[in-house]
């Protein structure tokens, strides 16, 4: 039990319940032309993000008033640097695929401790799809659980710039196949734990909200989210903003690792 009186148990039911209630809304103005704004960073941003941003923060902050918060759409008021346990959120992880109106976007919820991830999930409305993980209890995808073997693909699918595709090949034995991109960082890394990919590269300039929930769900799952330096994302840092990151198993991030760091674009 955490220093709040909540356990992650506690935490996931209650995040779960947000989750499916966000799904709700966010379906509402699927495939009806919400209205779009561009931020100052280029992304879009749309009504349907703006209006699960403020449910999701009032939902679960009147539930647990003593957990900080961090989302995308909102400025971050500090309180996850005064809190042992905040919310860092996407409400729409993918909103470039919400607009296109196609499945490849999802909500994003994860709760961090200690500057760790310690439960995340990962909604997908368009397929009533769910992944979800707690720190020491396994990764799930709709109640199966996930585990990345040990056994070597005949071909090694990775997600990636091209520069690295390249690379790849050009050092390993192993077939290299470039993966489609997949709009959503969240639910890019999601494939690495369910085993669709078997490596990504995060480019820099993501955040903390694209990356919580995955980053419990991966790492319960057997694989491992860290930087060129070989560790673990600090969600504990003054900014949310984060370096180029790379997203595989346990077994195969080192070599990949060593490759990623002789290229220029990262």
């Amino acid at each position: 039990m955490s220093s709040s009186g909540y356990t992650n148990q506690d935490d996931l039911a209650l995040v779960f319940e947000a989750a499916k209630h966000a799904s709700s809304i966010a379906m509402s103005y699927f495939r009806r032309a919400p209205d779009v704004t561009i931020k100052g960073d280029a992304s879009p941003v749309t009504e349907a993000d703006l209006a699960i941003d403020i449910y999701l923060h009032d939902f679960l902050r009147s539930a647990r008033p003593n957990y900080g918060w961090l989302s995308e759409e909102r400025e971050d008021d500090g309180s996850r640097h005064k809190s042992s346990r905040n919310f860092v959120v996407d409400p729409i992880d993918g909103t470039r695929a919400f607009i296109a109106e196609t499945s490849e976007w999802c909500i994003s919820i994860g709760l961090v401790e200690a500057g760790r991830p310690v439960v995340g999930v990962l909604f997908c409305p368009v397929n009533n799809s769910v992944y979800h993980a707690v720190k020491g209890q396994g990764s799930f995808f709709n109640d199966v659980r996930l585990q990345i073997g040990l056994e070597q693909n005949v071909e090694f699918r990775i997600a990636g710039p091209k520069p690295l595709i390249r690379a790849m090949q050009e050092q390993n034995e192993v077939a290299i196949k470039s993966m489609p991109y997949v709009p959503s960082l969240a639910l890019r890394l999601a494939m690495v734990a369910d085993g669709q990919l078997d490596a990504t590269v995060v480019k820099p300039k993501s955040a903390l909200w694209d990356i919580a929930a995955a980053d419990i769900i991966m790492s319960e799952a057997g694989c491992s989210l860290v930087n060129l330096q070989g560790a673990p994302v600090d969600y504990a840092a003054a900014s949310p903003k984060l370096s180029t990151l790379l997203a595989a198993s346990n077994a195969k991030i080192d070599p990949i690792l060593a490759v990623v760091r002789t290229l220029s674009i990262v």
